[in-house]
């Protein structure tokens, strides 16, 4: 029997197949799916911010995308899976709202994104597919075993990468 494991925001957690992990509500927040096909094993990690450095409170490592790839990287080493084999699927990364004077401080989600790819980058970690950008938001669904990312979204209808 699988189950659909709930990740809030700033949460990372595991599975394996037949369990299957999702987290609802992406705006600016970036869902990070990191698998390694050969065990069946995932993480999805709900990263609100781009960086713990700026942060005055940084001791949950799940909220931001430099500390959140770590320690997802980090579990998913300590359950067996090997780094060469890891492959990333992201979503989210909107802009929800509309700001006057379009100050780059305010696009988080664009911020995010980039935050995100630059950490992947730096781990040596594939990306190998992102529904990013946009304006709306995202619910994703990441099955550990077929590595498929269900996006759902409000009015832009699902997709699977």
């Amino acid at each position: 029997m699988s189950k659909i494991i709930q990740v809030g925001m700033a949460e990372l957690k595991l599975a394996k197949v037949p369990d299957k992990l999702m987290t609802a509500g992406l705006g600016s927040c970036i869902g990070i799916c990191i698998f390694d096909k050969t065990i069946k094993l995932a993480s999805l990690t709900h990263i609100m911010l781009p960086s713990s450095t700026q942060a005055r409170n940084p001791q949950n490592a799940a909220k931001f995308a430099d500390t959140g790839i770590e320690l997802a990287l980090k579990e998913m080493e300590k359950n067996g899976a090997l780094h060469s084999r890891l492959l990333v699927k992201i979503a989210g990364g909107a802009q929800m709202f509309k700001f006057s004077g379009e100050s780059d401080i305010m696009k988080i989600g664009e911020r995010n994104a980039l935050a995100v790819e630059a950490t992947l980058q730096k781990f040596k970690l594939k990306l190998i597919a992102s529904d990013t950008g946009g304006n709306y938001g995202r619910t994703i669904i990441f099955d550990p075993g077929s590595g498929d990312l269900l996006v759902r979204t409000i009015g832009h209808g699902e997709r699977t990468i």
